[in-house]
C-alpha cells in the first residue's frame, strides 16, 4: 500500500495485520481520488473507521487543509500515527482514538465541519447507517460536503436513502462499492 499522488507520492504505508481490517485497495483509492480530485484542495477531511489512515493521508498529500482520523482500535491508532509521521503530515493531521459514535459527538461538540467524510466501517455491521444518521443529526457536513461510503453490500443504498440524504453517484470496483452521498 502506498500514497498514489501529491507531495507524499510513492511513500509506503504500513497496514494492520490480520482479518479485522481490510485496507482500501490502491485501485479503489486511485479511482476514488480521480473522482474527487477537484474537491480536495483546502478541504477538511474526516477518515472515520480510518484503519491505516490511507484515505486521509492521500487527501493531505493531494492538498487537503486537514484530515481527522478516527478509529477505535489502539493498534490502528499506532499505525495511523506511524503513517502520518512517515509521510510528514503531522501538521495537518488529528488522530482520535474513540468509538465512531463518541468520536462524532466529540467532533460536533468542538464545532467541526467536514467537506469530505469517508466511511469504511466493517462490512458486516450496521455502523454505516448509524454513522450517516449521526453525521446528519450532528450537522458535521459543511454546506456542500459529501459522505463517501465504502461497502460490499449492494442493497446498502436502499437503507441509506431513508436518512434525509441523496445518493448522487455509485461506483463498483470488484467487491468494493463506493457510494457518494450529500444532504437533500
Amino acid at each position: 500500500m502506498r500514497v498514489i499522488s501529491g507531495k507524499a507520492r510513492g511513500k509506503k504505508l504500513v497496514s494492520l495485520e490480520g482479518l479485522n481490517t481490510r485496507p482500501t485497495l490502491d485501485r479503489v483509492k486511485e479511482a476514488l481520488f480521480n473522482i474527487i480530485q477537484f474537491e480536495i484542495v483546502d478541504k477538511n477531511v474526516l477518515d472515520l473507521f480510518a484503519g491505516s489512515g490511507a484515505i486521509g493521508i492521500e487527501a493531505i498529500s493531494r492538498g487537503a487543509k486537514s484530515a481527522t482520523f478516527c478509529d477505535n482500535s489502539i493498534d490502528a491508532i499506532k499505525i495511523i500515527k506511524t503513517n502520518i509521521e512517515n509521510t510528514r503530515s503531522t501538521e495537518k493531521a488529528t488522530v482520535i482514538h474513540k468509538d465512531y459514535s463518541l468520536a462524532l459527538k466529540y467532533l460536533a461538540s468542538n464545532n467541526n465541519k467536514f467537506d469530505i467524510i469517508y466511511l469504511d466501517p466493517p462490512y458486516k455491521t450496521d455502523f454505516a447507517n448509524k454513522a450517516i444518521e449521526e453525521i446528519i443529526k450532528l450537522n458535521l457536513l459543511s454546506k456542500n460536503g459529501i459522505i463517501i461510503l465504502e461497502t460490499d453490500d449492494t442493497k446498502k443504498e436502499e437503507t441509506i436513502e431513508k436518512n434525509g440524504i441523496e445518493i448522487f453517484d455509485k461506483r463498483k470496483y470488484g467487491r468494493a462499492i463506493l457510494i457518494f452521498i450529500r444532504k437533500e
